[in-house]
């Protein structure tokens, strides 16, 4: 027989545990498998949709298409957020993961500038903001998801695999490019082959959506409603929560533009800036992005051991001294290897924040308004910071300060300093009280 763990009536037993944290996390995964495909293939296709100009403004036009994307997140995350406090989280995973089913489709069939016009890069962008939309659903539901199912004595290792699949995501993202690298000749990818990614993840979201209908809801939202708790409004986030809410802004902000800097744009520098060819870039950056997913569970762990305010205090800290040494050394590396590791040693320090990420932001917010909580603030931040690294990076290429970048990352690493060194550690002063 199957062992209850302990709790109100209605807890989770931990077969029940496990399956939902394998079932949240499935759907996390195709998510940003979707949301990544487009950074990683944009190499190829830019040119099909901005025939016009070099390399670098065809990715820089490219990447103003992928930082509107993030500027759908969140209104994304203010719908799905109000929805899964509402109505369950379980609800909102599995009406985000059909959103994003339907924009990877339109990605997939339609066709290029040279085919009808400007209507293609049109096209493209209402796709974008429709993933947009279902991301920013999306993370709040499922970090919500997992952090209340996670249990106490665990939760930061348990939650820290909702960055493994988002990792993971981009890495299925890569693995499929590399694959269609090594089996297609260069000018069929660049012709028809960038779309196959697509096809997959719309596929892969039909099958995730039938597996997050069969998921159980969590006791934290089930003890919400039946106690009659004011539901989630906006209202209540700004002026119940103004300083929770404002910490997750300075904490996403800071994460998100380190992390994209040394994943989707970093892919672009290694061919745009350090002199590597297409195929070395995507093996360099799939090499460290494993590493980095399997750094994820570790730190995790880690958190629940010395609490989570020492790990953000150690990933900003260690982060805004590192981001100048890291770009200036993979500009000048020449070795793969060494390339390699550069990225590997950021990220490794990034692992300090990322696998935490969905858990302290939980942690910071009672259940009626945890979902929206988790969501809003971080798709604001993510949108401004994270959505627009690319964009900031290129454009001080083009305008030959490409190490004002660099600064940037760094000082955005000290804002999330300030944060950690000012919240409570919320391993010991959690709002998530079920178990």
């Amino acid at each position: 027989m199957t062992k209850t763990v302990a709790g109100a009536p209605g807890a989770f037993t931990n077969a029940q545990r496990l399956r939902a944290i394998l079932g949240g996390s499935a759907g996390n995964l195709v998510e940003w498998y979707d949301w990544f495909a487009y950074a990683s293939f944009s190499l190829y296709f830019a040119p099909i949709f901005f025939p016009e100009g070099d390399q670098t403004s065809q990715l820089l036009q490219t990447a103003a298409v992928f930082a509107v994307g993030f500027f759908a997140r969140p209104a994304g995350a203010w719908l799905m957020g109000l929805y899964a406090d509402r109505a369950g989280r379980r609800a909102a995973m599995t009406a985000s993961v059909a959103l994003m089913c339907f924009g990877s489709l339109v990605i997939a069939l339609v066709p290029g500038h040279a085919v009808i016009g400007g209507a293609a890069p049109a096209i493209l962008l209402v796709a974008r903001l429709l993933q947009g939309l279902s991301v920013g659903g999306e993370y709040g539901a499922s970090a919500t998801y997992l952090s209340e199912v996670a249990g106490k004595a665990r939760r930061g290792f348990w939650s820290s695999f909702h960055y493994v699949t988002l990792i993971m995501g981009q890495l299925l993202a890569l693995g499929v490019l590399i694959l269609l690298q090594r089996t297609m000749p260069a000018d069929v990818l660049g012709d028809w082959g960038w779309r196959i990614p697509f096809f997959v993840g719309a596929a892969l979201a039909v099958v995730v959506f039938w597996i997050r209908m069969g998921l159980r809801e969590t006791e934290s939202w089930e003890k919400a409603k039946a106690s009659g708790e004011p539901q989630s409004q906006s209202r209540l986030l700004f002026l119940k929560h103004p300083r929770e809410t404002l910490m997750v802004m300075g904490l996403t902000a800071a994460g998100s533009l380190s992390f994209y800097a040394y994943t989707t744009y970093m892919q672009k520098y290694l061919v745009n800036s350090a002199g590597f060819d297409k195929n070395a870039a995507t093996e360099i950056t799939a090499g460290a992005l494993i590493c980095f997913m399997l750094a994820q569970p570790l730190m995790g762990w880690l958190s629940d051991v010395v609490g989570r305010k020492r790990m953000l205090i150690a990933a900003f800290g260690i982060g805004a001294l590192m981001a100048w040494p890291v770009f200036v050394g993979i500009a000048n590396a020449g070795s793969p290897w060494l390339a390699f590791a550069f990225l590997f040693g950021a990220l490794l320090v990034q692992s300090a924040y990322t696998s935490i990420s969905a858990v302290i932001k939980a942690e910071l917010f009672p259940t009626h308004v945890r979902a929206l909580g988790v969501a809003l603030p971080y798709a604001l931040a993510n949108a401004m910071f994270g959505g627009t690294a690319e964009y900031v990076a290129l454009w001080f290429k083009s305008s030959g300060v490409e190490s004002g970048f660099f600064i940037y990352v760094g000082a955005l690493s000290v804002v999330g300093f300030l944060v950690a060194i000012f919240m409570r550690d919320t391993k010991l002063n959690s709002a998530i009280l079920e178990d």
